[in-house]
């Protein structure tokens, strides 16, 4: 494939498949930005700002994948009951599952190419979807992937007066045996997917979308997801 990669999020168990098999299907150069390689910072715009300029000497990217994501954190995880937010967990959630992948958006706006086939595409949740909650609980997660499929929305629609063969999308992995999930998984591993397997599959739904699906979310499987 034409053009670069940029992968956000590149050392954690999905992002690291994602860049793997991104490289894999001849997408180069495969730009792999993460926390624990030390160069990038998903709370501070600066450090995502100079991995956009880093990025953009290879020259426009055909590939965006934002693989960064929080669930769990420091002994904390999702809310069972409305009278357990709080206002930091719920900040902190936002911080990263919304703002961040947001600041990443605007930075890389500049450097798609204006015509020829670009994805953009975020790890969502099926949880993130207000129409499909049916459970209630995990509040501060929902909220904040809810909030990130609606900026991927409207970069979407500003995507497609600006660059309008850009695939720009939310995507749902299903669950994936990797440590974000490992709190949160059935004792089997039915319907639990390796690392390796939901990158190719994530891969494939991304491959077979076309610009007028832009705006959506889907998952793993291509099914689409309501907002």
């Amino acid at each position: 494939m034409k053009g670069s990669a940029i992968i956000f999020g590149a050392s954690g168990g999905l992002g690291a498949a994602l860049a793997d098999a991104t490289e894999a299907r001849g997408h180069g150069p495969v730009f792999r930005f993460s926390r624990s390689a030390g160069d990038f910072d998903l709370s501070d715009e600066a450090s995502i700002a100079r991995c956009a300029t880093r990025a953009a000497e290879a020259g426009p990217p055909t590939l965006v994948l934002i693989a960064t994501g929080l669930l769990s954190h420091g002994g904390r995880r999702p809310e069972r009951a409305i009278r357990e937010l709080t206002p930091d967990w719920l900040a902190e959630n936002f911080a990263i599952n919304s703002i961040g992948p947001a600041l990443i958006l605007k930075h890389m706006a500049p450097l798609l190419p204006r015509q020829g086939r670009s994805t953009v595409a975020a790890l969502s949740a099926r949880v993130g979807s207000i129409s499909d909650n049916r459970l209630g609980g995990w509040h501060s997660y929902r909220a904040s992937k809810a909030a990130l499929n609606m900026i991927v929305k409207g970069a979407a629609l500003e995507f497609a007066r600006t660059h309008p063969d850009t695939v720009c999308v939310t995507l749902h992995p299903g669950t994936v045996a990797t440590r974000l999930s490992a709190p949160f998984r059935p004792n089997t591993a039915d319907g639990v997917q390796s690392p390796l397997d939901a990158a190719a599959a994530l891969l494939d739904v991304l491959d077979g979308l076309t610009p007028a699906q832009s705006g959506r979310c889907f998952a793993w499987d291509g099914t689409e997801i309501p907002a």
